[in-house]
């Protein structure tokens, strides 16, 4: 008789061991009183804080300056937002993997103009003092050329660090068109909150699109510093159960693990190193799926599939069973 046709035997066969009473109500009740003390008491130890939402009022609010400064980038074009690539704009060749430039093959298809789409739409969608409406005419009267002229020069001299360094009223005299009228018309109009119910999609009631509030947030400095003080900076492992009431960001962990790794987030490096931070996105994404065609493959992977028979820790788990 083989192995296998005893062992088949062996399953069918009664069995004939000691035996107990087993209330299984009383075991059921027991379990989920015992997961339910769990979970109050590892919710209120490890929760993530139930911070409120970030909204560009607050930003306009508590950093009025690097809002002011931002919606300036937007309109220089050298915000984040406006040298990304795709799939937003043409602004960046985007992230590459060796030859393969995914991000810029894919192209534009959810285009967005940084400074059509953040600050002239906009101040065009609610009623402005007569100074900004006189900027909005003399912006979009403008040609692209002039238009660009102006926010590179204003841009320039606000962020210079030997000069107003970010500081408005120390800016010295120019030619900047109404540059200047721009940036502090869209700065009031989100202090006043109404940014906020504009931005997402004028003209929409429903929208769940944070696409443009987002991508705006994230051109200035108070997103990140709200990451930074959260510890949900790359660097810190950070990950938290928000928005609402969603599902929290566990299934996060596999990518987030290889962003710690040095030759992922290096600052200084050059060459090789430099190369992976620089598109650190793409390769570890191709990291991940590669490790998952790996598991959903493994039956059929010749050695791989090979290893619980050469390493038969299930026999070590089960040894009664393999004994008999």
């Amino acid at each position: 008789m083989s192995v296998r046709t005893s062992q088949e035997t062996l399953e069918r066969e009664p069995w004939r061991g000691a035996t107990r009473h087993y209330d299984i109500l009383k075991e059921g009740a027991i379990a989920t009183l015992a997961v339910l003390v769990l979970t109050i008491v590892l919710a209120a130890v490890f929760s993530s804080p139930d911070d409120p939402s970030l909204t560009l009022k607050g930003w306009a609010k508590s950093a009025p300056d690097n809002f002011y400064a931002t919606t300036v980038a937007e309109l220089a074009g050298t915000s984040d937002s406006a040298t990304y690539g795709g799939p937003y704009n043409n602004g960046g060749e985007g992230q590459v993997l060796g030859p393969i430039k995914l991000q810029k093959w894919v192209g534009v298809h959810q285009p967005v103009d940084p400074a059509t789409d953040f600050v002239i739409g906009p101040l065009q969608g609610q009623d402005q003092s007569s100074g900004v409406a006189a900027a909005l005419t003399a912006w979009t009267g403008a040609d692209p050329t002039q238009q660009g002229d102006w926010a590179t020069a204003y841009d320039t001299a606000l962020n210079d660090p030997a000069g107003a360094n970010g500081d408005a009223t120390k800016v010295p005299d120019g030619d900047y068109g109404p540059v200047p009228a721009l940036a502090e018309g869209l700065t009031t109009m989100a202090a006043s909150g109404a940014l906020d119910s504009v931005l997402p999609a004028p003209g929409q009631f429903f929208n769940t699109d944070n696409t443009l509030q987002i991508l705006f947030l994230g051109d200035g400095s108070y997103l990140d510093d709200a990451g930074t003080a959260n510890n949900l900076q790359g660097n810190t492992w950070g990950m938290m159960n928000e928005t609402g009431n969603f599902p929290g960001q566990q299934w996060l962990a596999p990518f987030s693990f290889w962003y710690q790794l040095p030759i992922f987030n290096s600052e200084n490096e050059t060459g090789f190193a430099a190369t992976l931070t620089a598109n650190g996105d793409i390769y570890i994404m191709t990291i991940i799926i590669v490790l998952m065609l790996v598991v959903l493959f493994l039956p059929f992977i010749p050695g791989l599939r090979s290893i619980p028979r050469r390493i038969p820790l299930h026999r070590v788990i089960w040894r009664d069973y393999y004994r008999r």
